[in-house]
């Protein structure tokens, strides 16, 4: 019995390292996240039916910011950092979490590995999880955070990725400069 037990847990210790190797942490060329204690400033930005208030928003490169995410919509939404391509490719990831019965119109449904396999979605890429670190999502009446450190000058988006938000106007221009 004991010698069973060591060898389910050096598979599993074996399936995870393998599942680890095949999805690298992602990395951002416009900076990376931070915790809340670094930050040299809060934005607050309010979230409401398909709108951003502040619509824009200005930093310097170097600056590590804390923004404030208040949603005041009936609807779930979403504030992710990037520049339009990769809010592309995020819109279908997020396409296929809706598809797949896990984003919901008010909330994230969560679902077990079992299910996840059943789809399609597989160890590699981002798969049925909602976890990149440039990205929070927010249930309708709650607040979030995400703190991030700009790096370098350059122009980006802050967006809502779920279906249909970002083609209705909730997107947002994040201007990082020297």
């Amino acid at each position: 019995m004991f010698l069973r037990k060591r060898l389910v847990l050096a598979a599993c210790l074996l399936t995870l390292s393998v599942g680890l190797e095949a999805s690298p942490a992602q990395t951002y060329d416009f900076g990376q996240p931070a915790t809340a204690a670094r930050a040299t400033r809060s934005v607050e930005v309010v979230m409401g039916d398909m709108s951003f208030d502040p619509k824009a928003i200005r930093i310097k490169a170097g600056e590590t910011v804390r923004f404030v995410l208040v949603n005041k919509g009936q609807l779930l939404h979403e504030f992710n950092l990037g520049d339009a391509a990769m809010h592309a490719r995020h819109q279908q990831e997020m396409l296929q979490m809706q598809q797949g019965g896990m984003l919901m119109p008010t909330g994230m449904k969560a679902m077990d590995h079992g299910s996840m396999a059943g789809m399609g979605h597989s160890s590699e890429g981002h798969g049925m999880k909602h976890d990149d670190p440039n990205s929070v999502l927010v249930e309708p009446g709650k607040t979030a955070e995400l703190t991030w450190t700009f790096t370098k000058a350059t122009n980006l988006e802050f967006a809502c990725n779920i279906p249909g938000h970002y083609q209705a106007g909730m997107v947002g221009k994040l201007t990082v400069s020297q």
